[in-house]
């Protein structure tokens, strides 16, 4: 069996773990299905940071998304999965994961540029719940975009977190001088953060990676392919 065969399944086996750990958090510790859904993303996003060390053969990671996406798909409408899916709001996030995620895969393995993935990734796995986390902890200046209510607390808290997280990878993955990489960094949360703010019902999960991935391929004269 070969090396990446072997790390999809573990990493396939790992992903089962964090769902059954959610259901059980929310069925036995009666945690609600919104902590159980953003534990969920969280994970889920830190989990795929493993994706381009582990796994070189873009085919295993369409296999191993597509596998999620469809027992995804399959139990929205079902009692399975009731920590990601048990919501109070319509939401298609957690189908557009997977597909989102082997999207940036192939983008990256494109222009072997891993910061075309970890980027898009990471702003969604860590920027967009801490956007809701501060907006519901210090609710200051609510406005409304399209009929959904948002907060300048808890956009400032994603543009903020986005920033930081592009500015360290930019520095770890890419040396640039600084000021190069303050000014990519701040057109790439500047940009999440309106994808942010003006997309709802789940889709965010694809407006804030894919535009991530416009702004740095603006950029990607700038960076050295590793």
């Amino acid at each position: 069996m070969s090396t990446n065969l072997l790390h999809t399944i573990y990493l396939a086996a790992a992903f089962l773990v964090l769902f059954t750990s959610s259901e059980i958090l929310y069925h036995r510790f009666k945690v609600k299905a919104e902590l159980t859904r953003k534990y969920v993303h969280f994970a889920t996003g830190l989990l795929t940071m493993l994706f381009p060390p582990l796994i070189q053969n873009h085919w295993l990671v369409l296999m191993l998304c597509g596998s999620f996406y469809v027992i995804l798909l399959l139990t929205m409408s079902s009692k399975f999965l009731q920590s990601i899916h048990a919501v109070e709001r319509t939401t298609l996030g957690s189908v557009l994961y997977p597909i989102i995620v082997y999207a940036c895969f192939v983008i990256y393995q494109y222009f072997d540029q891993l910061t075309l993935y970890y980027i898009p990734i990471l702003i969604l796995a860590i920027s967009d719940p801490i956007a809701a986390l501060v907006g519901k902890s210090f609710p200051y200046g609510e406005y409304t975009a399209f009929g959904k209510t948002k907060t300048i607390s808890g956009s400032l808290g994603f543009l903020l977190s986005a920033f930081l997280l592009c500015l360290f990878l930019f520095i770890g993955l890419n040396p640039m001088p600084l000021h190069k990489a303050i000014i990519i960094s701040l057109a790439v949360a500047t940009t999440t953060s309106f994808a942010e703010a003006i997309t709802h019902k789940g889709f965010d999960n694809l407006s804030i990676p894919a535009s991530a991935v416009l702004v740095l391929l603006l950029f990607n004269d700038h960076f050295i392919p590793l």
